[in-house]
């Protein structure tokens, strides 16, 4: 029975597991995007999310603590100087598991984790997706519209009866 294992131990002891994880979150922060399982991406985002809240803070002291997880000095200057202002406001929720497939090799399932806040595709949809409207909402319009086109008809049909009238006499 699995009573209290929380932890995905990937198949690795201890140490490997956290040079694993340190790697790919260094990773994940300076390319924003990463490919690998399953797994270790929901693995690398219960990882690397308290990170990327340490880091709204830029402070010594939570370089330091961020610098112990990730040991890449280069890691650590992108997540407090490019990452933690774009991620200030948001509350929580900062990485993106995507299930693209299965390798080829194995048959593993593999994923795409993302910072949220990076990919240009989806910000470029994100306009889009704030205009649109419900069912409810379209009904309403509809039923105005037609409220005022009767009565631009109603105008042009006096002046089209005529014209009728007299093609009939």
């Amino acid at each position: 029975m699995r009573h209290n294992k929380a932890i995905n131990h990937l198949g690795r002891q201890s140490g490997h597991r956290k040079a694993m994880l340190a790697n790919m979150a260094s990773s994940l922060i300076l390319h924003k995007r990463i490919t690998t399982t399953v797994a270790k991406a929901k693995a690398l985002r219960s990882y690397v999310e308290p990170l990327i809240t340490k880091s709204k803070e830029d402070t010594t002291h939570s370089r330091r603590v961020v610098f112990s997880y990730l040991k890449d000095k280069n890691a650590v200057t992108e997540l407090f100087r490019n990452i933690a202002p774009k991620i200030a406001d948001r509350p929580g929720g900062y990485t993106r598991v995507l299930h693209v497939g299965f390798r080829q090799g194995d048959a593993a399932e593999m994923a795409l984790i993302e910072l949220v806040d990076f990919n240009e595709a989806a910000l470029a949809t994100a306009p889009k997706a704030a205009k649109k409207t419900t069912r409810r909402s379209r009904a309403k319009k509809a039923e105005a519209a037609p409220v005022e086109e009767p009565a631009a008809p109603a105008a042009e049909a006096p002046a089209e009866a005529p014209a009728e009238e007299a093609k009939a006499e």
